[in-house]
């Protein structure tokens, strides 16, 4: 009986020690008895013996210790994210022309308010790509604050409404955005928070690069096109 019940032992010591000396391959799982889960990349049945091949050679076990073999799980890996200037350059688009807001804006907005995550929540509970709060998605009638059509153009219309609020002032109605119109009454001016002066700053610095880069090289102070332009 000790010799019958040794045979099992010995081949399943024998195909761990096959694969500690040779590194793990893309394989399916040979699923024995014992319960472990052994890696193979082919099997054969011999009558009443099973040949596994195994990375760094070949080894054979009793048929009745081989369970089953189950297919490896192979998980693709995660695309490139697209190389454009926004992955919801339609939506801003489309929210810039029906509310005449500037579409730099829009996109700058969404960039340091979500990062283009259309899930990202705040603990301000200020929710999307536009982080709307819900004072805000009551305001517009946002039904799915996460869907980004909505989310844009509730967001879209609101900085419009503070734009024509605060007479086109840029500055102001990035602090309302941020803060909120009643801080921005409180203190009569860009409130005196780091963080809302850090975002109404990147914002509007992200906005004069984009502007200056695309304008036509006599605007940018540029005598020879071919020039490279240097910021003032």
């Amino acid at each position: 009986m000790k010799d019958t019940l040794a045979a099992p032992k010995l081949a399943l010591l024998a195909i761990c020690a096959v694969l500690c000396l040779a590194p793990a391959a893309r394989a399916d799982y040979a699923v024995l008895r014992s319960g472990q889960r052994l890696h193979i990349t082919a099997y054969e049945t011999l009558g009443d013996t099973v040949r596994l091949t195994v990375a760094g050679g070949t080894v054979e076990i009793p048929a009745r210790e081989l369970v089953a073999v189950e297919p490896e799980e192979v998980f693709p890996t995660a695309p490139a994210p697209p190389q454009v200037a926004s992955p919801y350059a339609d939506l801003i688009t489309a929210a810039s022309r029906l509310y005449g807001v500037d579409a730099e804006l829009i996109a700058g907005v969404i960039a340091v308010e979500s990062n283009f995550n259309p899930k990202a929540v705040s603990p301000k509970f200020a929710r999307g790509l536009m982080q709307l709060r819900p004072e805000v998605v009551a305001q517009y009638g946002v039904k799915d604050v996460f869907d980004p059509r909505q989310n844009i153009n509730a967001g879209t219309h609101y900085l419009k409404d503070l734009l024509e609020k605060y007479n086109q002032d840029l500055t102001l109605s990035l602090a309302a955005y941020n803060a909120g119109p009643v801080r921005v009454a409180e203190y009569q001016g860009v409130p005196p928070y780091a963080e809302t002066q850090n975002y109404v700053r990147r914002i509007t610095q992200g906005l004069k690069k984009k502007k200056f880069a695309a304008a036509p090289p006599q605007a940018r102070g540029l005598s020879n096109p071919a020039q490279p332009a240097t910021q003032p």
